[in-house]
């Protein structure tokens, strides 16, 4: 008998993440912001296939954003890169485009 491939659904597909990846919200600095840290310096942020994992979990599964896994980041930094993308129409844009296949 067989065995069966478990399948995670908020796991992205290489292929799917090449169409995307060039869609993704990039941050500026404000230039009328003071920061503490020099651009580059300080905690190196979360790769985004991994940020955009840690939403698809929390949308598929319906849990709190506090119990996303840590593999996927920091729970709180997840919610925000979330927050963030909501209001640059990322998730909007990647919605289109599943439209149009």
């Amino acid at each position: 008998m067989k065995e069966k491939k478990s399948y995670q659904s908020w796991t992205i597909s290489d292929e799917f993440w090449e169409e995307i990846k060039d869609k993704i919200p990039v941050k500026k600095r404000d230039p009328q912001k003071k920061y503490k840290h020099a651009p580059g310096q300080g905690r190196p942020p979360i790769p985004p296939r991994k940020v955009l994992e840690g939403i698809f979990y929390v949308l598929r599964t319906g849990c709190q954003w506090k119990a996303v896994p840590r593999k996927y980041g920091c729970a709180s930094s997840i919610h925000r890169y979330y927050q963030e993308w909501v209001a640059a129409g990322f998730f909007e844009t990647i919605w289109a485009m599943g439209l149009t296949k």
